[in-house]
């Protein structure tokens, strides 16, 4: 996930670089809307002198982080997004940690930024210089350390964008400025990626006791999945099937009364059920396969099993997979 960050000062094209980016693919998003969305809560009016109050007491009532916390829990993984109003260093940091994160300071001379903010004519704004000016410098800095932190917050700037002169010049600033961007991902590794899947499929899961799932893996592409239930066609454990399971009996105690099939011994059976080779495959599973699907695995050919969680009672599989040459290897996660 990319995050473009835009501060700067009143009127000087924050909004036109965020609706820039959401041309571009990015999901626009501002930090004053979380304030706009608690002034409309209580009934106050969407003005400027407002929305700085508000902003100012959520950050010191929830932390100076909090409207980019409140911000990031909107976001999904697989999007990009422009957030609009950042002026506290805190807030810079939260979204740090979010993304792929790059903060523009957007910036036009005050004279400049003056006569947009006559144009646009926005409740609560100034409407003499001298007024525009007293207005702004609140915002640069405050003994308060939940208020707005503008200047120290634009000294955190990864790119300063100009809009000094004409829209076609500054969209050209601005796509020169994302070209330029230095985007790291923090990639699962190939066993991370497949013990998701893993964990995914375990919530497939119908049984009582336990949700458990492996995943059959060969040159990185998925064969088989399975996850612990009962057998095709026997009533799911979840709704009666398993008479133990739904008893909760003590954990390693009338196992050969369990109705229910680990998930290693679907994965394996539905790979066989449908005709595919799970020969020098790898399996990853939520947990450690038990002394049955031990033996399955080492007949079927698998040559290395990835688990998530070591299961108690497995002590004599461990040392049976490891005489047989398959490579054993915990995933912490």
């Amino acid at each position: 996930m990319i995050i473009i960050g835009l501060t700067g000062r009143n009127a000087g094209g924050k909004t036109t670089a965020g609706q820039a980016l959401a041309a571009r693919g990015f999901q626009y998003l501002s930090l004053s809307d979380v304030i706009r969305e608690e002034a409309k809560q209580r009934g106050l009016p969407d003005v400027r002198e407002n929305l700085i109050a508000l902003g100012n007491e959520l950050r010191e009532r929830h932390g100076p982080g909090a409207l980019a916390e409140l911000t990031v829990a909107k976001m999904q993984p697989d999007r990009n997004y422009a957030v609009d109003s950042i002026r506290h260093p805190a807030e810079v940091a939260a979204l740090r940690k979010a993304g792929s994160f790059s903060l523009f300071h957007i910036f036009a001379p005050l004279e400049a930024r003056f006569e947009r903010a006559l144009r646009r004519d926005r409740d609560g704004d100034a409407r003499t210089l001298q007024d525009f000016i007293r207005q702004e410098e609140r915002e640069f800095a405050s003994s308060n350390a939940a208020a707005q932190q503008l200047l120290e917050t634009e000294r955190l700037a990864n790119r300063v964008i100009e809009n000094t002169g004409t829209l076609e010049e500054f969209a050209a600033n601005l796509g020169a400025a994302l070209k330029e961007l230095e985007v790291s991902f923090a990639r699962p590794s190939w066993d991370q990626y497949f013990m998701d899947i893993a964990k995914q499929v375990a919530a497939r899961s119908n049984c009582m006791k336990r949700q458990v799932a492996a995943v059959i893996v060969a040159d990185r592409r998925i064969i088989s999945t399975g996850y612990n239930g009962t057998p095709r066609g026997v009533k799911n454990c979840n709704e009666g099937g398993c008479p133990r399971c739904n008893g909760f009996s003590e954990s390693g105690r009338n196992l050969e009364e369990c109705l229910c099939s680990h998930g290693e011994e679907n994965a394996i059976v539905q790979a066989s059920y449908h005709g595919i080779a799970i020969k020098d495959a790898t399996l990853y599973t939520t947990y450690s396969p038990c002394l049955l699907c031990s033996k399955m695995i080492i007949n079927a050919g698998i040559r290395r099993v990835v688990y998530n969680e070591a299961y108690p009672l497995n002590d004599t599989a461990t040392r049976m997979l490891r005489e047989a040459g398959v490579d054993l290897v915990r995933l912490k996660v």
